[in-house]
């Protein structure tokens, strides 16, 4: 049975009991989302050079979660989804509570015999299926603040599903890029006529109890997902190593096989319909994920990408709801889609690209890092098509004939 939830996106049968809501229009510019933020939120901060219309927001309330961010002040497009009505019902959902964002903190794995939402001994069904409260409600404390970086911590004790416990300490840093760093990241010079914000996170977990962390009772990975905006001009582009079986290592049923429409394959690069209209989820081995992750809007002339570590020979947790025979040959890289589900409902709508550290045992005082890059560009056709053949080599004329294939 593979994974009922990914991202915070429940089963058929539980959705329309968690999260149903949408943003209340679906082109907010950056200005109106930190606004609504600051309206019923205590920590929001914004985060920006004083010579750059590129901003990022950033809130302690949320796990020190990176709520959405934009190339162009606060008249600019705002690149994160925002559930809108759960955040300003100040109520907390049971299960989980999806408020969005385009870059949240969460540990993995999510089921199995070592998995971190559900209580020892439960089925694997929806009923028991908990988000853990450190990484779902529970406020972050913010450590230090400058214009251009927030660093929070919080400690608290989580337990696997065999019973082991972890008393942890998480500590998150958001930094504020600017151009000279996001070209050192990329390994080129940005083409004319893009403008740009990106983004990276520290993120360290560190080992605060007395009992080191083996394979044999449960290990944690880092796991940071982000909730984008889609659209119908809006395709998810996934780059993997070209193996001779490199589709035995890309799984692409996790709510049913993708549609051929919705999915290709090619070579080494994978595109995925990112509509917010048709769910489906897929994920990519450790053995074939590359860096680079992300998406290419055709409607606002946006490109979207993640860099991130991948250790291909790495221990990477496995989420499905089952005993596994394979507990740590999980994905080191997701994509997912949203749409309704077979009553109707959706949460979104919205799509997500997500990556998972590698996780490793820990000794008592022993901590383990990841970082994530995500950066977003807009500008003219011309130079959006130059920055997508750079990035993965790839057409745009190519992204618009798999989007017209419907």
């Amino acid at each position: 049975m593979k994974s009922m939830l990914i991202a915070g996106c429940i089963t058929a049968a539980g959705l329309s009991a968690c999260n149903t809501h949408t943003t209340p229009k679906a082109a907010n510019t950056f200005g109106e989302d930190v606004a609504f933020l600051k309206q019923h939120l205590q920590n929001v901060i914004v985060l920006k050079h004083p010579d750059s219309q590129s901003q990022v927001v950033v809130t302690g309330d949320y796990q020190a979660r990176v709520m959405t961010s934009t190339t162009g002040g606060d008249a600019g497009n705002s690149y994160g989804w925002i559930n809108y009505n759960l955040v300003a019902s100040h109520q907390l959902n049971k299960h989980i509570n999806a408020f969005g964002g385009e870059e949240r903190f969460w540990l993995g794995p999510e089921g199995g015999q070592y998995g971190l939402y559900f209580p020892p001994g439960k089925p694997f069904d929806f009923h028991n299926w908990q988000t853990p409260p450190l990484i779902d409600t529970v406020h972050y404390q913010m450590v230090a603040k400058s214009d251009t970086s927030v660093s929070y911590e919080q400690s608290g004790v989580l337990q696997n599903y065999q019973g082991s416990s972890f008393p942890v300490k998480i500590n998150r840093t958001v930094s504020l890029l600017g151009n000279e760093q996001i070209s050192s990241k990329l390994g080129f010079a940005l083409p004319g006529g893009i403008n740009g914000v990106a983004y990276e996170t520290s993120n360290t977990v560190t080992n605060t109890g007395d009992s080191s962390w083996q394979p044999e009772t449960g290990l944690l990975s880092i796991w940071l997902l982000g909730m984008f905006r889609p659209s119908d001009q809006t395709a998810i582009v996934a780059p993997f190593k070209g193996l001779p079986n490199a589709n035995g290592y890309i799984t692409d049923d996790y709510f049913g096989k993708i549609a051929a429409k919705n999915l290709q394959v090619k070579d080494s690069l994978l595109l995925f319909r990112a509509d917010g209209k048709n769910r489906g989820k897929l994920g990519l081995s450790p053995v074939i994920a590359k860096p680079g992750a992300g998406s290419i809007d055709l409607e606002h002339n946006t490109v979207t990408v993640l860099l991130y570590e991948i250790v291909p020979d790495g221990r990477y947790v496995n989420s499905k709801w089952e005993i596994q025979k394979e507990p740590y040959k999980g994905d080191a890289v997701n994509c997912y889609n949203d749409g309704p589900i077979a009553d109707g409902s959706q949460m979104g709508p919205f799509y997500e690209v997500e990556s998972s550290s590698a996780a490793q045992p820990l000794k008592p005082g022993e901590s383990m890092s990841y970082r994530q890059t995500t950066m977003h560009f807009q500008g003219d056709r011309t130079a959006i098509q130059a920055l997508a053949k750079e990035l993965w080599q790839l057409s745009l004329d190519d992204v618009q004939h798999f989007l017209n294939n419907k």
